[in-house]
Parts: structure tokens; sequence; C-alpha cells
């Protein structure tokens, strides 16, 4: 087989490819970091960390910046390939990744934390610094992370969350930011494809009581789902165990407050937030 040709000799990398995209594309026009965010009014060290690779900014962000440079929509679809790129995550969630970006229906038990489709910024950012990230690495595991948020808002798959009572009473250190993780999931919950119910605690035992399960259900019926704890995450594709879990989840699902009745009891949890201190 002939090697291949290096045609413009640029990254293959999403995220490397748009970084450089940035920097080539100010380069030719001319102007400065600044220069360029103070035409767009942004700020400079924002930008200067997209032409780094640090960050990937915001889709507002990067529309202002293709039009900046009259790259036709080039910029975002760029962008759009950084953000879904499973090489951004660890290498053992990246067939995950992948079938999550395809699958056109997800059902999601999480028996102890909120699921990363659902996380809220300060959330996210808790939850893998405590796994050990911290400084430009637990930037872009939040970048990435609450970038996933984005596969339900466009063209969206139905999404179908059943949340332990435990999730709920398990806030994080800053009061505000916890507020921020349940009012986002009472927003979301009013989206058309995304249901949210809440398993409460007197439910009682039931067959998922122990892992996070997602079910993914892809184009061609096939249904495989992903078990998750503390310590690792395991596909399951085989009929048989497939199966057995979906009844199980039917189950427990049974067992839930129904999306009104949950909606109320997250409600009563932003209540008992401790408000914070006014200045």
């Amino acid at each position: 087989m002939p090697q291949r040709r290096v045609v413009t000799g640029r990254s293959h990398e999403p995220r490397a490819r748009f970084a450089e995209e940035l920097r080539l594309l100010r380069a030719g026009k001319g102007g400065s970091l600044r220069d360029v965010a103070d035409r767009l009014g942004w700020d400079a060290s924002t930008l200067g960390k997209m032409e780094s690779g640090r960050s990937l900014g915001s889709p507002e962000l990067v529309e202002a910046l293709d039009q900046h440079y009259g790259t036709s929509g080039m910029l975002l679809a760029l962008w759009e390939l950084a953000v879904g790129d499973p090489t951004q995550f660890k290498e053992q969630y990246r067939r995950y990744m992948v079938l999550e970006t395809e699958a056109h229906s997800l059902w999601h038990f999480g028996v102890s934390t909120v699921h990363g489709l659902l996380q809220s910024d300060g959330y996210a950012r808790e939850l893998l610094a405590l796994g050990g990230a911290k400084g430009e690495e637990l930037d872009q595991q939040v970048e990435a992370r609450t970038g996933r948020r984005q596969l339900l808002e466009e063209d969206a798959p139905v999404f179908r969350a059943v949340l332990a009572e435990a999730v709920l009473r398990t806030p994080l250190r800053d009061a505000g930011a916890w507020r921020e993780q349940l009012e986002h999931l009472l927003e979301v919950a009013q989206w058309p494809n995304v249901t949210i119910q809440v398993l409460p605690q007197d439910a009682g035992m039931h067959g998922l009581v122990s892992s996070d399960v997602m079910f993914l259900k892809l184009l061609g019926g096939r249904t495989v789902v992903y078990l998750e704890n503390a310590l690792r995450g395991e596909l399951v594709e085989e009929i048989t165990s497939v199966e057995r879990l979906h009844r199980a989840y039917d189950a427990m699902r049974d067992l839930a407050l129904n999306p009104g009745e949950s909606r109320k009891f997250i409600l009563r949890m932003l209540e008992e937030v401790p408000c914070e201190p006014s200045t």
C-alpha cells in the first residue's frame, strides 16, 4: 500500500488542528490577541488559551471568530469535531464516548453521582478534582466533560435519567455551585427529549443498587450497556446480559417517582441549599 501523502502538514488531531487554524488565521490577518479581543469584545486570555489548545472556547465565541476571519463556517466545523473528539477523554472511556454520540436513545441510572451529560461546570470540576486532576489538566477535563452537554441540545437523542435520592443528598462543598447544579437539572428536565426521575431511598433494594448504568440504544436496534463504579467501567454487549440488566432497570424505574413528583423533590432539595451571605 502506498504511503499516505501529506498534503498540508497540519495536525490530524482535531483539538490541535483547531488551535493551529486559529493561529494561522490571526497571523494571516495580522494583529495581536489583544487586537482580536478588543474587536470582538472577548477576553484576550481566553483567545490565548484557545490558540494554545488549552481551551476550545464557547460556540458563541467560535462563531464570532468565524465571522471575524471570514471562514464561512469552517471554524465552527473544526470546533464541533474537536468537542466531539473521543481522544480528549481517557483511553478507557473512548469507545463509550463514540457510542454515546451514535445512540438515538439513552437510559441512565445514577446511584451516586449526576451523569456527565447533566453536570454543571462546578459539579464536573469538583468531581474531576477528586479524581486527582488539577491545573491545566483539570481545566481540559472539565471542558471535555461539559462539552458533552451539547449532545442533548441539537438533533438530540431521547434521554431518561433516574437519580437515586443519595445523588441529590450529596451536595458540593460550594453551596452556590450545588445550587447551580440543581437548577440545571430542573431546566434540563423541561426539555422535550429529557426525562428525569428520582428513586426515593425508601424504595428499598433493587437489581441495580451498586452501579451506575447507561443503556445505549443504537441504530439498527442493538442495545449495549455501560456499567461504571468508582474504579472502572465495563461495556456489556452480550444479548442475554443486556436483557437481564434491562429487566432490572425496568423494575427499578417502576419504583421511582414520576417526572412531576421528581421535579417537586428536586425543588425541595434546592430550597434546602443555604443561601450565600450578601456582601
